[in-house]
């Protein structure tokens, strides 16, 4: 399928550039994927498509301050570096901006560390090797990695984090979940839904637009998952019971995908996936999935018309536009039934 089928118009103005005040008050788009019915309601109504023992199944995957400020040695130029992915020892796969600046062999200098670039790859990525664990330098001058097309300089750092996130690992947020509240949980746990969790550490190329003109010409990214195998019993007790499988995003439909894949069933289990879902696909886990406005021509808009129709998620994407919706990270949501 032509990449060109997964693009759309969207004015900077629909771009949201703050969360908002209260995290369930966001638009949801509840959108029938059997029908391309659509209704328009308020995120915190959301567990009123609920049923008791429905399990609803989150990414507690945490966002690491990896966005690290520098300045290249020899020149003192302003170096941004987004640390990816660990390769071994304190070798780590960035992203440096800007890349056209640097060479093999320099150093970068952050605070009183500095890393040296090993080797340069494609898309402004590289190798680099810091002088002491990278954790340390998170922790000192490390940044949460707000996405380049939020401009605003002052968010509150914890709102691009999800309420239950756990363990550290990921570049981005898995921002279905940022429109849940503490409140909004607990009422969900009090009609009887069962709140399951998996982990898959995300990376920035997951929003990297697919670049080939075939969408199945794309190389996907390998991701880092787990799940445990208490959680694993939760989901396959509701679907031996003939209960919805919620997912949380676009992450956790990997991993559960992912596994059903592997192993025909959901169970306990740890690695990584390169899972690549665009329209053909079996879903065999997901029965419903909770999901943002993604960007055009990503995997993430082709994951979702693969789950709900391309043509029904354009429709719903244009009339989220004539009800002035928020996109991207701290816009609004979908409801996929």
């Amino acid at each position: 399928m032509k990449i060109e089928l997964f693009d759309y118009r969207l004015p900077k103005k629909f771009i949201a550039q703050r969360p908002l005040q209260r995290r369930d008050y966001s638009k949801l788009l509840v959108l029938d994927r059997h029908t391309g019915d659509i209704k328009h309601d308020i995120f915190y109504n959301i567990l009123n498509y609920f049923d008791n023992d429905d399990v609803l199944v989150v990414n507690e995957s945490k966002v690491t301050r990896c966005r690290l400020p520098g300045k290249k040695e020899k020149t003192g130029a302003n170096i941004e570096c987004f640390v990816l992915n660990k390769i071994k020892n304190n070798q780590y796969l960035a992203l440096l901006k800007p890349s056209k600046r640097l060479n093999t062999s320099d150093k970068v200098i952050i605070g009183k560390y500095y890393f040296l670039v090993i080797s340069r790859l494609d898309y402004g990525e590289a190798i680099v090797e810091f002088n002491t664990p990278a954790e340390k330098i998170f922790n000192e001058y490390g940044r949460i990695p707000i996405p380049p097309y939020i401009k605003c300089n002052d968010i509150d750092e914890s709102r691009y984090q999800t309420i239950y996130a756990e363990r550290e690992g990921s570049s981005a947020a898995p921002t279905a979940g940022l429109h849940f509240s503490e409140n909004l949980i607990k009422e969900i746990k009090n009609k009887g839904v069962v709140l399951a969790k998996v982990g898959l550490n995300i990376g920035l190329d997951t929003f990297r637009p697919i670049s080939s003109n075939e969408i199945e010409e794309h190389k996907m990214h390998s991701e880092y998952y787990y799940i445990r195998e208490s959680e694993a019993k939760k989901i396959n007790r509701a679907k031996e019971m003939g209960k919805k499988i919620i997912a949380v995003g676009t992450t956790a439909v990997r991993v559960l995908e992912t596994l059903i894949s592997r192993y025909g069933k959901i169970t306990g289990d740890r690695g990584v996936t390169d899972i690549y879902i665009y329209p053909g696909f079996n879903f065999k886990a997901v029965d419903r999935m909770i999901t943002n406005f993604h960007l055009p021509r990503s995997t993430l808009i082709v994951m979702v018309s693969a789950f709900a129709g391309r043509e029904n998620i354009l429709n719903a994407y244009e009339q989220a536009k004539k009800n002035n919706y928020r996109f991207y990270s701290f816009g609004d949501c979908m409801l996929i039934k």
